[in-house]
C-alpha cells in the first residue's frame, strides 16, 4: 500500500498513459492483472476548452479502472486553468490530475508543451503553484531527466515541483533529445528518492520483470510504471505485481492464453469504439501479443494487415486453438 496524497493505492504497479493505446477499454482490460493507478491518454488543455469532440473522449466516463488520473498538456496557465474548470464542472469519476512535462514528440515540444518546460525549472514551479491551487484533485507529474545531455536538471525540476505541491512525481530515465531510442538510465535517478517527501515512480525500459526488480531496486521508487512493455503482454503486470506482494515468480503467458487475453481486450474496445474502429486500432496492438513465441511471424503480418470484423479475428486466433 501507497498514497498519493490521501489516494491509497493497492498495486505498486502503474499504468503509463500511451497516445492511442490506454483508451478506457485498455486501462479496463489491465486492472485485473495487478494496476494499482492509471492514467488517461494524454489530454490537450486547448482541445478541451475549444470543446474538441475527440479530446474529450479521452476523458473516463466509468469507475473501473480507479484510481485514475487526467493527463493534460499545454503551454499557457489560463488555458490550462480552463481546462482544470471544465474538468471540475463535468462531474466525470478521476482521482488526480497529471501534468505531462515528459512528452518528448516534437508537435508537442514545439508548442512550448510537454517536455520542453524541463527548459524552465523556475517557471515549472510557478506553473504548477497554480494548478495546485486550483485543483480539487491532487496534482502530479511527469518528467524525464532533462532535455539532453547538457542539460540534464531533473534534481532541479524535482525542486521546483514539490515546492508547488505535486503529491507524486514520475520520471521517465531518458532526456527528450533520446526519445524513446537508446537505454533508460535508471542509475542517474540512484538517490533521488531519499531527497524527496512524495512518491517517486520509475518509468523506461521495463520490459520484463526483472527490468521492474532491477529499477525500483536501483531508484528506490515508490512504484513502477509499465507502458510499451506491457502492450501485447498483460502477464507482464500481473507478474510484477506478484513478485512484489510475495516475491514469487509467475510463469510467461502461454500462445493460448495470449490468444484469450486478446480476445477479452477486442471485446472490451468493441464495445468502447465500434467493431470497425476497434479492428483499425488492433492492427497495431494485435500483432504483439504473439511477440516472441515461435512460428508467429505469418499470424502477426496477417492481424497487421487483414482485421476488419470480429469474425475476422476469431477465424485468425482458430490457428493457434
Amino acid at each position: 500500500m501507497w498514497k498519493i496524497a490521501n489516494l491509497e493505492i493497492e498495486s505498486h504497479v502503474v499504468l503509463g498513459p500511451m497516445a492511442g493505446v490506454t483508451s478506457e477499454a485498455y486501462r479496463k482490460f489491465l486492472k485485473p492483472f495487478g494496476v494499482g493507478l492509471s492514467f488517461t491518454e494524454m489530454v490537450s488543455d486547448c482541445g478541451l476548452f475549444y470543446g474538441n469532440e475527440n479530446t474529450l473522449a479521452y476523458l473516463p466516463t466509468q469507475n473501473t479502472d480507479r484510481p485514475v488520473g487526467i493527463q493534460l498538456f499545454g503551454s499557457k496557465i489560463e488555458n490550462m486553468q480552463k481546462a482544470i474548470e471544465i474538468i471540475q464542472k463535468a462531474n466525470i469519476p478521476y482521482d488526480f490530475i497529471d501534468l505531462n512535462f515528459g512528452c518528448p514528440v516534437p508537435k508537442v515540444t514545439k508548442t512550448g508543451a510537454g517536455s520542453s518546460w524541463l527548459k524552465k525549472p523556475q517557471k515549472i514551479g510557478e506553473y504548477v503553484s497554480q494548478i495546485v491551487a486550483l485543483s480539487s484533485k491532487p496534482v502530479t507529474a511527469k518528467i524525464r531527466l532533462g532535455w539532453n545531455d547538457e542539460l540534464v536538471n531533473f534534481t532541479q525540476v524535482v525542486e521546483q515541483l514539490e515546492k508547488a505541491g505535486v503529491s507524486a512525481i514520475t520520471i521517465h530515465a531518458r532526456t527528450t533529445e533520446q526519445m524513446y531510442t537508446g537505454k533508460a538510465d535508471w542509475n542517474a535517478l540512484a538517490g533521488l528518492k531519499m531527497q524527496m517527501k512524495i512518491p517517486l515512480i520509475i518509468s523506461g525500459d521495463i520490459f520484463r520483470l526483472d527490468d521492474a526488480i532491477k529499477a525500483l531496486e536501483v531508484t528506490k521508487a515508490d512504484a513502477v510504471m509499465v507502458a510499451r512493455g506491457a502492450m501485447g503482454k498483460p502477464r507482464l503486470v500481473e507478474q510484477i505485481d506478484k513478485y512484489l506482494r510475495t516475491g514469487v515468480r509467475l510463469p510467461d503467458a502461454t500462445l493460448f492464453e495470449q490468444s484469450e487475453y486478446l480476445k477479452k481486450y477486442a471485446q472490451l474496445l468493441i464495445e468502447e469504439k465500434g467493431e470497425r474502429q476497434a479492428m483499425m486500432i488492433l492492427r497495431g496492438i494485435a500483432p504483439r501479443f504473439f511477440n516472441g513465441y515461435p512460428g508467429m511471424k505469418g499470424l502477426k503480418s496477417i492481424l497487421s494487415t487483414n482485421l476488419v470484423t470480429k469474425a475476422d479475428l476469431d477465424t485468425i486466433l482458430s490457428r493457434i486453438n
